[in-house]
């Protein structure tokens, strides 16, 4: 009998449209002669299924079920594929482990931490990850740009400290951009971070766990029109140019992926995530920015760009994920 799988996508933040621009990738992708799918739509509205009809199909949330025809379908497992709260920040995963029901991403605790942004990099730092200087800032606790010109070293980026996609986030040169910064980074998040600039090679690299064994996907190398890869960058063609796998010397290389091995096991991550750096030459080591726990696999995201590159078809890499989540049972 063929495994019953629930594919998620939606959410509840600005990041739900990237959710279903990697929905069609994933569904496109998905391998019905193995498993059973199913796309669950989860929204503020109500978490549905929609039939070939459009009728739309309410879950039953008290074990997430669906019940069609008179039948009651119930998961064997879950693909999550829904960016930003509550698929990445662990609401979801809480969930699904307190029905017992398997799934692809992170647990609950490490998608919490790495959603945000300032933890990520402390317990990082913690552990021995070079980081760049950074101030975490409370829309309760309002701190004065001057204050904060004083204390870091421009230029900086500005940045909402949960979500990504990188809505909401400014790089700044100048000390009086700093107040019109702040204010459109606390339109999207009650907490703020303040990160010092870091000179070097932006690398981008996606690493999973098959079989146990931790793997590292051939990494990107981002090269942008723009200041920096903002959400503009990152999903509108012409922007950047994304060089996978990246042009590098193999000292280098060895020293990004070791160092994103090191980071999936500091954090306990499962299923694919994707580790952001900034290669600092001065120094000579990979500098970490963020942990991304479901990076995106629309047409322009970089992981199904790396999956190519390893020589996998997407079919083979998302059963590979589905059947790590299934081995979990």
């Amino acid at each position: 009998m063929k495994p019953t799988i629930a594919l998620v996508t939606g959410g509840y933040s600005g990041e739900a449209v990237i959710s279903y621009k990697s929905a069609v990738t994933i569904e496109t992708n998905l391998d019905t002669e193995k498993f059973v799918i199913f796309k669950i739509d989860i929204t503020p509205k109500g978490w549905f299924h929609h039939l070939k009809d459009g009728t739309k199909i309410s879950v039953d949330k008290n074990d997430f079920s669906l019940t069609i025809d008179g039948k009651r379908i119930l998961f064997d497992a879950v693909l999550i594929g829904i960016h930003g709260t509550p698929g990445e920040d662990g609401k979801l995963q809480g969930y699904f482990d307190l029905l017992k029901l398997p799934f692809t991403t992170c647990d609950a605790a490490t998608s919490a931490l790495t959603f945000n942004k300032r933890y990520t990099v402390a317990v990082a730092a913690f552990a021995g990850i070079h980081v760049a200087k950074s101030l975490h800032l409370f829309k309760r606790h309002p701190v004065e740009p001057e204050k904060i010109a004083s204390e870091m070293q421009l230029p900086v980026f500005v940045k909402p400290n949960n979500g990504g996609s990188s809505i909401g986030m400014s790089k700044v040169t100048r000390p009086e951009d700093l107040g019109p910064a702040l204010e459109k980074a606390f339109k999207e998040d009650e907490q703020v971070l303040i990160e010092e600039f870091i000179t070097g090679r932006e690398f981008t690299i996606g690493v999973f766990r098959a079989k146990g064994e931790i793997i590292t996907l051939p990494f990107t190398e981002i090269k942008t029109k723009k200041e920096f890869f903002d959400f503009e960058a990152k999903y509108t063609a012409g922007f950047t140019e994304e060089i996978t796998p990246a042009v590098v010397e193999e000292f280098i290389a060895a020293k990004v992926r070791e160092t994103a091995r090191k980071v999936y096991s500091i954090f306990n991550c499962r299923g694919v995530v994707r580790i952001d750096f900034i290669y600092n030459e001065l120094v000579g080591e990979p500098f970490m920015l963020e942990i991304n726990t479901v990076p995106g696999q629309t047409d322009a995201s970089l992981v199904p760009q790396q999956v190519k590159a390893m020589g996998w078809t997407l079919r083979e890499f998302y059963n590979s994920l589905i059947e790590e989540a299934l081995a979990q049972k």
